[in-house]
């Protein structure tokens, strides 16, 4: 038998974390299509993943005041005289990027312009948070793409790829330095480097994202892949313009060069836990957490700001195996803030919990019925992973 997606045919779980080596390494995501193959996360000897490995590292290796220096000496370098914006931050007002914003502004006495790429559907809270943000004295630009075409692309992308989530994804990961570009602010800063959870170790050792990440995407180039068609298609058939297409348009390497924008990571500079970026933001900026915990999880702090981004976790869990609390536990295991044992609890309670309570907003979203999510879920679904049983699909490989 062949496993779907080139992933590995043998399931083994990390004897540190829970996470599995169906985890799929981060690509750039013009290259994704239904036939692609994709690596995994690395497992060492002793069937361990790269990213308990790196927290290791984090741990005992790196020497976070040596990296505060590093951080210093290039905020120094960029930080404006007159008090101009010197800094772009892409956040959505979540805890991790509202951590970000406020310890450059606070801490550092940067100049930060914040840039926000709008959820498809805003949850109360993830409205709260945002403006939460604003009222603690932040700027702010927000994008938010045209509302038919990004319906269009996020149904696409679910049928085609089983990945609604990717329109959204390539135009967060551009947003920050294309307001950079025409800002003419040249440093940027994100959250933590992908490599954090799983994707080569290696990539944790360079403060900079990847340009291949920023500069991927090119309207112009008919043979690239948005939502698992290429652009060519999305024009002549789907009646796509440029136009339309403009807001996911990465920049262009040239303009990058020119204005020597770098974007980058704090992770890099300091010691990075999405747990203790909750207490901060919640101790400085008002952050608010839900009144009850994410769908598919155990936490109430982490998926708040967008009623959809179950269904990228929920599609997840049918490619790789892998639920949202299986990501959101292995983190707080690396971060000793729970026992393994208590990670394989939690994944074993709520990893494949169905989120029901956003189901009909995404048909409405996607304009799908019922019976073609289904069909499009199975579609999807890992027969490498699941086996149907009395009429329900279940794993079979237990996470102990």
């Amino acid at each position: 038998m062949k496993s779907n997606f080139g992933l590995p045919l043998e399931v083994k779980f990390c004897k540190k974390c829970v996470i599995s080596n169906q985890r799929p390494v981060t690509l750039v995501e013009t290259k994704h299509s239904n036939k692609e193959i994709k690596k995994s996360t690395n497992f060492d000897e002793n069937e361990v993943c790269d990213a308990c490995n790196w927290s290791e590292i984090k741990k005992n290796e790196i020497n976070w005041d040596e990296r505060e220096k590093k951080l210093l000496q290039l905020l120094n370098f960029h930080r404006s005289k007159k008090g101009n914006y010197d800094v772009v931050v892409p956040s959505s007002g979540g805890k991790d990027s509202i951590y970000v914003a406020h310890i450059l502004k606070h801490k550092y006495k940067m100049n930060p312009l914040t840039v926000t790429w709008a959820p498809h559907i805003y949850t109360e809270i993830g409205k709260i948070n945002f403006y939460n943000m604003i009222e603690n004295g932040f700027d702010n630009i927000l994008i938010t793409p045209n509302s038919k075409v990004h319906k269009l692309l996020t149904k696409l992308a679910f049928l085609n790829l089983g990945h609604p989530f990717q329109p959204f994804i390539i135009g967060q990961r551009v947003v920050g330095p294309k307001i950079a570009i025409e800002k003419k602010i040249p440093l940027v800063f994100y959250g933590e480097n992908v490599a954090e959870y799983g994707n080569n170790l290696k990539d944790n050792f360079s403060p900079l994202m990847d340009k291949n990440l920023i500069t991927a995407f090119d309207v112009d180039n008919d043979n690239l892949l948005l939502s698992g068609v290429k652009i060519k298609k999305l024009k002549s058939f789907y009646k796509l313009s440029n136009n339309d297409l403009e807001v996911y348009r990465s920049p262009k390497i040239q303009d990058l060069d020119k204005l020597d924008v770098q974007v980058h990571y704090m992770s890099y500079y300091r010691n990075w836990s999405p747990q203790d970026n909750f207490y901060y933001a919640s101790q400085n900026t008002n952050f608010k957490v839900a009144s009850e915990r994410t769908q598919g999880t155990y936490t109430k702090s982490n998926g708040l700001d967008d009623k959809l981004e179950c269904f990228h976790y929920y599609m997840m869990l049918i490619k790789f195996g892998l639920g949202r609390a299986t990501w959101d536990a292995a983190q707080e295991i690396r971060d000793g803030k729970i026992s393994r044992e208590e990670g394989v609890n939690l994944v074993k309670k709520y990893d494949h919990e169905f989120p029901d309570k956003s189901f009909q907003d995404f048909l409405d979203y996607i304009s799908v019925d019922k019976e073609i999510f289904f069909k499009t879920v199975d579609e999807f679904r890992n027969k490498n992973l699941w086996i149907k049983k009395s009429n329900f699909w279940e794993l079979k490989h237990k996470l102990e």
